[in-house]
């Protein structure tokens, strides 16, 4: 395993910060200080210093919150605007961060961990996890809309990959959608439905994968027990390779 991916696990510090440590000769291995990017450890038998202090493995942390709107999705904000940990008053002493994004103004299911390979099977598209959103949007989507969003939009950063959308319901000026993607690109959902026509309105995550938010109020969490997580895992690991 690279140093610097297992100084993320590990919750030390992002990986980039992490190479950062390493590259001003402030990680060890087995005594010696290691400055090579790309150096690789045996997590079970290498000791590994930061600043002196031996890592131990530190106790994973896998959450599910319900986030506001009004929440940043980050550990820190430049303008002092709300962020998600300041929810999880239980972990203040731990560096747990969100995967992935939730963009201020959406609400609905967030993951947070301290375990860097978690979060990139959530996250990463060829995982293919789904994630499913309730979308309220400007005006009466029409079938066409919905084949356009089915077959994928081309956004300017590419094309998305097809999306599962079905009319939960509908008046003369406003559609409930539900939209299912697996990427997760700066805000895909607001920008592939105002591609088509139909801004949006108001925006939740409702599920990542098979869990939900049921038994949670707006800003609340709970622990994500082991059977979830293997079962999430399990997941990625059966999705078939591009």
């Amino acid at each position: 395993m690279r140093l610097a991916k297992y100084l993320a696990g590990q919750g030390v510090a992002s990986r980039r910060k992490s190479e950062e440590l390493i590259a001003e000769g402030r990680v060890s291995v087995n005594g010696n200080i290691i400055k090579e990017q790309g150096f690789k450890i045996d997590p079970l038998q290498d000791k590994v210093e930061v600043d002196g202090h031996m890592l131990q493995t530190a106790d994973k942390v896998y959450l599910l919150l319900y986030k506001p709107a009004g929440y940043i999705s980050s550990v820190s904000d430049p303008w002092g605007r709300p962020v998600v940990t300041d929810l999880i008053k239980e972990e203040k002493n731990r560096r747990i961060y969100p995967v992935g994004r939730l963009d201020l103004d959406t609400e609905g299911l967030l993951l947070m961990t301290n375990d860097g390979d978690f979060a990139n099977i959530i996250i990463h598209p060829r995982y293919k996890m789904d994630k499913k959103y309730e979308a309220l949007v400007q005006g009466k989507v029409t079938k066409d809309a919905i084949k356009q969003l089915q077959k994928g939009i081309l956004l300017e950063d590419g094309m998305t990959a097809p999306a599962g959308v079905h009319v939960l319901k509908h008046s003369s000026d406003k559609t409930l959608l539900e939209v299912i993607i697996h990427e997760g690109r700066k805000r895909q959902v607001r920008r592939m439905l105002e591609a088509v026509g139909h801004p949006v309105i108001h925006l939740k995550r409702t599920e990542v994968g098979f869990l939900t938010l049921k038994g949670l109020k707006d800003g609340e969490y709970r622990y994500l027990n082991s059977q979830e997580v293997k079962k999430l895992i399990m997941i990625s690991q059966n999705t078939p390779n591009p």
